[in-house]
């Protein structure tokens, strides 16, 4: 069994994630198998200790935060396992939950995947795999050094999830631990629900009857709570629950054929409502776009000042003046003629909403790409540093940043919605994101305590108006501890109980994720209920 430490001074950076909220714990484990992940939760079980995993620790909803008891870092778990190949030709890679990101996106594109003790069948589909076109993983969150399982627990997407959607399409097989060291085995397209009934069967031929929330997800990008739906899959399930009902300990992905010609293109206007304009012809019309992003004034700005006062940032492009509104567009095409097409499309859309041509900036080549690339992720690391230089001078503010999706219909409204409360409020921001699926991080950026609270304040009506517009409160970066609050404003008090009393069927001690998704309260009566259920069930 992996080695359960006391926790220490040694391990401080386990105490927090990139959402600069930090916790509290006892003991820490670095298990490097999943035998060994087992092993730790059966050990904590008899006594209900909870268990907080971890990753890469690059969550942005303190999503690995521990709430006491134990740390799980799966860190150690970085192995590929295994590759087939469908009948269809789609290759399948499986792995450990450690796997970073950026290694995963180089070993496919070098095609050296380490394949130490893989089967003959796994041998034979690489081989067929390294003679193939590139494949690729489109999941991209901004955040390249997270881990898979991390993304997989919270549902990550990113840029291109505008075009390829987020992690859960992409996810064909799980191994999920339970709070009691059995194991779920799930492949996708093997079981589903009966209506809201879902029944699974443990390696140990434990019978689990789970009973679904009954809400309706809303018809956006979304990754707030459990994944619940009529004749829903069982693994959609686990993929998106923030580390509340067990640990994944393998995944399985469908890779696919990388794009032969991918194309950037940046393009400024002088208004909001231009690029708002801009983004909603530029849907229906290019059928390439792989991601459309946004910058707002206040990011660009930001970016200015960077590049003028730092050395790190001098490679960013200069902007020009009048610049005011940035949209970002990839278009990844099958071949050059097409993205040539895509591109004079792109230019008739610009013209029509205002923009103008001979002030956009085109990538075609990977080194522009590059560059495109760095500007566009300069903007929250900028934003980050600015925070962290204020923090000196206080250090109870922390940066606010939105997650909050709506339908396209609702794009301009809430746009609105944003601008009139910020400058009500008189709140300093930078607004960026992914604007393609109306789904923008708008991040106020604290001068004090007092900007701090009327942050808070403002992003929980934003929930309440973005919920009444049939939007979601977390469209990719999970719930996690921080927007427990809002996930109760968008499904209401009765469908928390139903979630949390699902976590408490599967979980019945409350161990994993604690402080995940619901408040201690909501989780104690659904704890509560569980038990009685099943005292009441073993009396009859």
């Amino acid at each position: 069994m992996a080695q359960i430490r006391p926790f220490s001074d040694e391990y401080e950076e386990y105490r927090r994630d990139e959402s600069r909220t930090c916790g509290e714990a006892d003991s820490i484990s670095f298990p490097a198998s999943e035998q060994e992940v087992r092993d730790v939760l059966a050990e904590f079980h008899a006594d209900g200790v909870p268990v907080t995993v971890q990753g890469a620790r690059t969550g942005l909803a303190a999503g690995a935060v521990p709430h006491g008891g134990h740390v799980m870092s799966l860190g150690r778990m970085n192995r590929y396992l295994g590759m087939r190949q469908g009948d269809d030709g789609t290759f399948y890679l499986s792995m450990e939950p450690g796997v970073v990101l950026s290694e995963l996106r180089k070993n496919l594109a070098s095609k050296s995947l380490a394949h130490d003790g893989w089967d003959d069948a796994s041998l034979a589909s690489l081989a067929a795999f390294e003679s193939a076109p590139e494949q690729f993983f489109p999941t991209d969150p901004t955040e390249a050094s997270a881990c898979m399982g991390g993304i997989v627990a919270c549902n990550a997407s990113g840029a291109r999830s505008y075009k390829y959607g987020p992690a859960r399409p992409h996810v064909t097989a799980l191994h999920v631990a339970l709070a009691d060291g059995d194991l779920l085995v799930l492949r996708r397209g093997e079981r589903f629900a009966d209506g809201r009934t879902l029944r699974l069967v443990t390696e140990s031929d434990r019978e689990l009857k789970l009973d679904l929330p009954t809400y309706q997800m809303p018809r956006t990008k979304n990754a707030s709570g459990y994944y619940a739906a009529d004749g829903m899959d069982a693994i959609d399930l686990f993929i998106g629950a923030c580390g509340t009902l067990g640990v994944i300990t393998r995944i399985e992905v469908a890779l696919m054929p990388a794009p032969a010609v991918v194309w950037g293109v940046s393009c400024f206007f002088a208004t909001e409502e231009a690029a708002l304009d801009f983004t909603e012809k530029a849907r229906p019309a290019l059928a390439c776009a792989a991601a459309i992003e946004f910058f707002d004034a206040g990011a660009l700005d930001i970016l200015r000042r960077q590049r003028e006062q730092s050395t790190a940032f001098s490679a960013l492009p200069k902007l020009a003046d009048d610049a005011a509104v940035c949209v970002y567009v990839e278009l990844d095409c099958e071949s050059e003629e097409q993205a040539t097409e895509q591109l004079y499309r792109l230019g008739d859309v610009l013209t029509e909403a205002g923009g103008d041509e001979s002030s956009t900036w085109v990538a075609r080549t990977e080194v522009d790409r590059e560059r495109l690339i760095f500007f566009r992720h300069a903007v929250p690391e900028s934003v980050n540093m600015l925070i962290d230089q204020r923090r000196r001078t206080d250090p109870t503010i922390t940066k606010l940043g939105s997650d909050m999706s709506v339908p396209d219909e609702r794009l301009h409204d809430v746009f609105a919605l944003y601008r009139r409360t910020l400058a009500e409020a008189g709140l300093e921001s930078a607004a960026w994101g992914h604007i393609g699926n109306n789904h923008i991080h708008v991040n106020v950026l604290p001068r004090d305590a007092a900007d701090f609270r009327a942050g808070g304040e403002l992003f929980a009506g934003w929930a309440a108006e973005a919920t009444r517009m049939g939007g979601a409160v977390s469209a990719e970066h999970g719930v996690g501890k921080i927007k427990a609050g809002f996930l109760a404003t968008m499904y209401g008090p009765d469908h928390i109980a139903e979630s949390a009393r699902l976590k408490a069927e599967l979980d019945p001690k409350g161990q994993l994720g604690r402080g995940n998704l619901f408040g201690e309260d909501v989780l104690e009566a659904a704890m509560a209920d569980v038990a009685r259920g099943r005292a009441q069930k073993g009396g009859e």
